[in-house]
């Protein structure tokens, strides 16, 4: 089947895959290997069938997807993918998500590792001993799943002019708000947890507290810091901040790194003087149950 000949309709919306998904399953992008239209998704392909641009200097208006009655279909996953494009833009979650995992359902539990420190290093075995145990169990306390949203309020008149560009600026940030809201549900998970504390020995932040802090994680490797604007104030004003790598990455990159190349991100609800250290590749299980969906 061809992309500009697929009959577009509501019930490709789905609750098991998206649209595109959906999409896809008619119109696979493999088909057009070698192609321009190769470079683009099943999606992409029904808006330039239909003669849509949503970026750039020759964006269309909002109307543009009302011309006809399967154009129109198109709209709600334009905004679906810009929200998910503002969530994406945003790394903060990213940065401390160890999986993902995806279910059928509103509730989850996940597994550990039970097991200190010292089991992380395996003494060799002689024949014939028998091997030391590790156990892998379900935790106890379930996992609730939020819904973030936003309900958009606007008449099609106030916004049938609008160019589609500066309507995904205004979905991006809803989206950006969605990953911020994640970020703030998983500090509440791993602050709710077993953390170890690394106390500063003057009360004022040193240097010498931070090397304290990222030995503290052996066997692991410290990746992330998170503290509010504040504190952070007091880090990079620490001398040893100061160093020209450090400066030039983020005069590169507008990223922050520690000089144990750690990144750090900036989160104010948390106390001054308050630090969140972590090793992103063992922190956080995200837990989604349905993509970004728009009714």
């Amino acid at each position: 089947m061809s992309y500009d000949n697929i009959k577009l309709e509501k019930g490709l919306y789905t609750t098991e895959r998206t649209f595109t998904q959906e999409l896809e399953a008619l119109d696979p992008t493999e088909n057009y290997k070698g192609t321009s239209l190769g470079e683009l998704d099943a999606f992409e392909r029904q808006l330039k069938r239909y003669n849509i641009s949503v970026s750039g200097p020759s964006s269309d208006t909002v109307s543009k997807f009302f011309n006809t009655t399967d154009s129109a279909v198109l709209f709600p996953e334009y905004i679906s993918r810009s929200v998910r494009q503002g969530m994406l833009g945003s790394d903060k979650v990213e940065s401390i998500i160890a999986a993902t995992t995806m279910i059928d359902g509103l509730d989850y539990h996940s597994i550990a590792l039970d097991g200190e420190k010292s089991d992380y290093y395996l003494d060799a075995v002689a024949e014939g001993s028998e091997l030391a145990e590790l156990t892998i169990g379900v935790k106890d306390n379930l996992t609730e799943l939020q819904k973030y949203g936003k309900i958009i309020s606007a008449s099609y008149e106030a916004i049938k002019f609008q160019k589609l560009d500066i309507l995904s600026i205004a979905l991006k940030r809803i989206g950006e708000s969605i990953s911020n809201s994640q970020f703030a549900s998983a500090i509440d998970a791993i602050t709710a947890g077993d953390i170890e504390t690394v106390h500063s020995l003057s009360g004022v932040l040193t240097y010498e507290d931070l090397v304290r802090l990222w030995v503290s994680f052996e066997p692991y490797n410290m990746t992330t810091m998170i503290a509010n604007s504040t504190t952070l104030e007091s880090i990079l004003s620490l001398a040893e901040f100061r160093d020209a790598d450090a400066g030039l990455d983020f005069h590169a990159t507008g990223k922050l790194i520690t000089p144990f190349g750690a990144q750090i991100i900036c989160y104010d609800n948390m106390d001054d003087g308050q630090i969140l250290a972590l090793d992103k590749n063992y922190a956080v299980e995200k837990v989604v149950a349905s993509d970004v969906t728009a009714d």
